[in-house]
C-alpha cells in the first residue's frame, strides 16, 4: 500500500509539473500580445484547466490505461516510468524546451514495462497511434490556424485596424480559455490513466476480494459493447484537475519566452487564430480518444499563423530544434525508465 500511495503522490506531482511546464501552451500568445499580464494569464489558464473536469469524459485516461497490460506488470514499473517522466520534464523545462509532457509519460511507462516483461507487455497499436500524432497534431493545428487567419483577414479587410485590434484583444480571452480547457481535458487525463493502471496492478497483486477493497480504491475495467473502459472513483479526476491547475498557476516563464516570441511574432488577431486552431485540434483528438501533445498542437498553430505572413516570418531554426526534442522524448524517456527499473529491481533483489 505504501508504494501505491507513493506512486499516486508522484503522479500528482508529475501533473503539477505538467501544469507549469505546459502553462506556456495556454498563455504564451496572450502574454506576448500583452492582452493579459503574466500573473493574470496563469490564473485565467488555471481556472479553465479545472473547468475541463466538468466537460470531458475520461476518453484519454481510458486510452492511457491500456498502453500497457496491467495484468503483466508490477508497481515498480509505474514508479520507474513516473520518475523518468518527471526527470525529463524538469530537464526540458530548465532549458526552456517545450517538449511534450504527454509523450514523456507514455515513453516512461512503456520503457519500464518493456524492461520488466518484454515487448509483449506493451500495446504497440496504441503507441503507434500516439507516435503518429507527434507530426499529425502540429500539422492539423497549423492548417486550421492558417485557414482561420486567412478567413479573418479576408472578412475584416474593410474594418478599421484600431477597432479590429480591440475586438481581437477581447477575443483572445475566449480563445485562450478554449485552449486551456483542451489542455486540462487532454493532459490531466493522462495522469488519471496512470493512477488507474497503478491501482489495477495493486488490486491484481494484492489478492484482495473486491468487497474488501476500500471505496477510494474501486478502480475497474468495465466491459461495454465488447470493449474495456476504465472506471475510477471521483477523487482521481478531481485530484488530477486540481494538480494541473495549481501547476499552471505556478507558471513556466522559460517556455513562455520560447513559445511566445522565438517562433514568430504574434498579434492579437494571430493569437486568436492560433489558440482557436489549437483548441479545435485538441477537442477533435479528445473525441477520437487519441492522447496528443498540447505543446506540439499550439506550436503548429503558431507556425500556421506565422506562415500567412510569409515563410520568412517563421524562425525555422527554432522549429527544427523543437522537432528534435519532440522526436527524442519518447525513446529517451523509455530508456531512462528502463534504467531506473533495472536499478530498482537490483536494489530489491
Amino acid at each position: 500500500m505504501t508504494l501505491l500511495i507513493t506512486i499516486i503522490v508522484l503522479a500528482l506531482a508529475f501533473d503539477f509539473i505538467n501544469g507549469f511546464h505546459d502553462a506556456a501552451n495556454s498563455i504564451a500568445t496572450i502574454v506576448s500580445t500583452k492582452v493579459l499580464s503574466p500573473f493574470v494569464a496563469v490564473l485565467w489558464a488555471a481556472f479553465f484547466n479545472f473547468v475541463a473536469y466538468l466537460i470531458f469524459d475520461l476518453n484519454i485516461a481510458d486510452t492511457i490505461s491500456k498502453t500497457v497490460d496491467s495484468d503483466m506488470i508490477n508497481l515498480w514499473v509505474v514508479f520507474s516510468g513516473l520518475i523518468a517522466a518527471i526527470l525529463w520534464n524538469l530537464l526540458t523545462w530548465y532549458f526552456g524546451i517545450p517538449s511534450s509532457s504527454s509523450h514523456t509519460l507514455i515513453g516512461g511507462f512503456a520503457g519500464a514495462a518493456i524492461a520488466h516483461g518484454g515487448l509483449s507487455v506493451v500495446n504497440f497499436q496504441i503507441i503507434a497511434k500516439i507516435a503518429a500524432f507527434i507530426l499529425l497534431a502540429p500539422m492539423i493545428g497549423m492548417l486550421i490556424s492558417y485557414s482561420i487567419t486567412l478567413i479573418i483577414l479576408w472578412t475584416m479587410k474593410r474594418t478599421n485596424p484600431h477597432k479590429a485590434e480591440k475586438w481581437f484583444r477581447k477575443g483572445q480571452l475566449v480563445s485562450s480559455a478554449l485552449f486551456s480547457i483542451g489542455h486540462g481535458g487532454n493532459d490531466a487525463q493522462k495522469v488519471m490513466g496512470i493512477i488507474g493502471a497503478a491501482v489495477l496492478v495493486y488490486l491484481n497483486t494484492s489478492g484482495l476480494n473486491m468487497e474488501d477493497v476500500p471505496e477510494w480504491l474501486r478502480v475497474s475495467m468495465t466491459v461495454v459493447e465488447g470493449k474495456k473502459h476504465l472506471s475510477v472513483p471521483t477523487w482521481v479526476p478531481l485530484a488530477c484537475y486540481t494538480a494541473i491547475a495549481l501547476g499552471t498557476m505556478s507558471g513556466g516563464w522559460r517556455i513562455v519566452k520560447t513559445m511566445g516570441t522565438k517562433i514568430t511574432k504574434i498579434t492579437p488577431l494571430e493569437g486568436v487564430a492560433a489558440e482557436t486552431g489549437g483548441a479545435i485540434t485538441l477537442y477533435l483528438t479528445e473525441f477520437l480518444k487519441i492522447p496528443v501533445s498540447t505543446t506540439h498542437t499550439i506550436t503548429g498553430s503558431i507556425i500556421g499563423v506565422g506562415v500567412t505572413k510569409g515563410t520568412g516570418s517563421v524562425r525555422w531554426g527554432v522549429t527544427v530544434n523543437l522537432m528534435w526534442a519532440w522526436i527524442l522524448t519518447i525513446p529517451i524517456s523509455a530508456a531512462v525508465a528502463a534504467i531506473i527499473y533495472y536499478a530498482v529491481s537490483f536494489l530489491h533483489s
